[in-house]
């Protein structure tokens, strides 16, 4: 579980983040949305350490990373994976050199082990054939589920991901959704995501975080979306005609039962 509590943080004088306390659950996929310019992108930062808030806390399980020594915080950051927008693949290195590249550089285990570890991680994400070729020999999609390989390739904790379906059709954004809802399940991560992608919301969003300049404004799950009478929410997520058509639907098919609660 990660904790925040009270995250300011200004750049020349402007307040990007206005005291966001929340927390972020094990086992579920933790969603940041909200406009460009809200403060997702300053907030995951803060999170994991490439920024540092003017105050407030952030907990790992209690534990407080700006209060950690070097040597804490190095630890800390062996228990977390990455899973960077644009998948930040080596281009000179195959599939399995970048999946082995973080345990080349943390883990102690031999080469035999870490060759085997990175390879049960490419047969998790369905590349286990592809271990010999070059990033740029995959599509897109593949270049995704190769750096999810990479990303959990030290079994970590705490996984972040930056737009994950950010250049992915919505078939394969699909696909990448629910990898990585199934890692987060198998592994019991606590994984924060963050995201533009509304199917990715209404998908796996368990535990949603709304930003609204800065401020917390709402937090709740995918279900609770849909009925939620936060008119900034809203405006946000039921912006197209077609999530608008989508929420009017998802009311048609509650009435009934409404209408039969007030009989009863």
């Amino acid at each position: 579980m990660i904790e925040l509590i009270n995250i300011q943080k200004s750049f020349d004088g402007r307040q990007v983040l206005k005291g966001i306390s929340t927390t972020f659950d094990n086992g579920k996929t933790n969603l940041i949305i909200g406009r460009s310019g809200s403060g997702k992108t300053v907030l995951m930062s803060c999170i994991v350490g490439l920024m540092k808030p003017d105050t407030g806390r952030v907990l790992y399980d209690g534990d407080d990373f700006l209060q950690m020594t070097k040597r804490e915080t190095v630890m800390l950051r062996r228990r977390m994976g990455m899973l960077f927008q644009g998948s930040a693949l080596f281009d000179s290195m195959t599939v399995l050199d970048n999946v082995m590249f973080p345990l080349d550089m943390f883990s102690n285990d031999s080469y035999r082990q870490r060759r085997q570890r990175a390879m049960d991680c490419l047969d998790r994400v369905g590349l286990a054939d592809a271990a010999a070729k070059l990033p740029e020999e995959l599509s897109g999609g593949m270049q995704k589920r190769a750096a999810i390989a990479r990303a959990i390739s030290m079994s970590p904790k705490y996984l972040f991901c930056d737009e994950p379906n950010s250049g992915l059709d919505p078939k394969t954004s699909l696909v990448i959704d629910k990898l990585i809802h199934e890692l987060t399940v198998e592994h019991n991560m606590t994984t924060i995501i963050n995201t533009h992608d509304m199917n990715s919301v209404m998908g796996i969003g368990e535990n949603i975080i709304f930003l609204y300049h800065g401020v917390r404004e709402w937090q709740g799950s995918k279900d609770e979306i849909m009925t939620s009478d936060n008119q900034r929410l809203n405006d946000f997520i039921f912006a197209s005609d077609f999530s608008k058509r989508l929420r009017q639907a998802n009311e048609e098919a509650a009435a009934p039962d409404i209408k039969a609660d007030a009989h009863d």
